[in-house]
């Protein structure tokens, strides 16, 4: 899933993505409100995590902007503020939940998991092709018996190859999709972890050829390589 997080304040801002990112999100990170509106029209978040006093634009006021322009995710709001004015304002703006700094980390990930259990977003418990699982909800991957030792980037293109089983990926699109906007990435980088997770899988007794290279395209899960 691929999180943004508009939050002016470092202190939370740094801490709170790396662990998002640790429990293996794609997580952009704006410093004001002007800027989270703007990411926002470059990516597609599922999930936005809206700190409520930002300079330049408020969270109330881009919580709105972004309702009136179609936005369908999930925006939870993070704030100091606790009365419940302050509450209903920012549910009534549109977002889904409300979590009152301080907060503890373990808390926000339950409050995000509990998000993406809402229809229409579930996900099956377990994403399969043959001897290969994935566990979306413990995080962790298995092929047959053996327990997938993964990077935090190897387990989200595992994944998202998995959520689109037969799809070819361009190595543009998944740069794109799973890698942070502000992070300095290239195509070649794709592709060296799409060749570690290949040796992973081949170390685990599956075929190299699990991802498949579609010549001139991209990369996909081999439809024909069951076990």
């Amino acid at each position: 899933m691929r999180i943004l997080l508009v939050e002016d304040d470092d202190r939370i801002a740094k801490p709170l993505a790396e662990d998002l990112r640790h429990q293996h999100y794609v997580v952009d990170v704006a410093a004001d409100g002007e800027s989270g509106w703007h990411y926002t029209q470059t990516a597609d978040y599922e999930l936005i995590l809206l700190d409520l006093m930002l300079p330049h634009l408020d969270g109330i006021s881009l919580c709105q902007q972004l309702r009136r322009s179609g936005y369908s995710g999930f925006v939870l709001m993070l704030t100091a503020k606790d009365t419940l004015t302050d509450k209903v304002m920012g549910l009534d703006a549109g977002a889904d939940d409300y979590v009152v700094k301080p907060f503890e980390l373990d808390e926000l990930a339950a409050r995000i998991r509990a998000l993406c259990r809402r229809p229409p977003q579930i996900q099956p418990a377990i994403l399969k092709q043959g001897a290969l699982q994935l566990d979306p909800i413990h995080h962790h991957a298995h092929y047959g018996e053996t327990l997938l030792d993964l990077t935090p980037k190897e387990y989200i293109l595992l994944e998202h190859l998995l959520q689109h089983p037969g799809q070819v990926f361009t190595r543009a699109m998944l740069l794109d999709r799973l890698w942070e906007l502000d992070r300095a990435s290239s195509e070649g980088t794709v592709k060296t972890h799409i060749s570690n997770l290949r040796c992973k899988l081949k170390a685990a007794g599956g075929s190299d050829q699990l991802i498949e290279t579609i010549y001139g395209v991209g990369y996909r899960l081999n439809p024909l390589l069951h076990s």
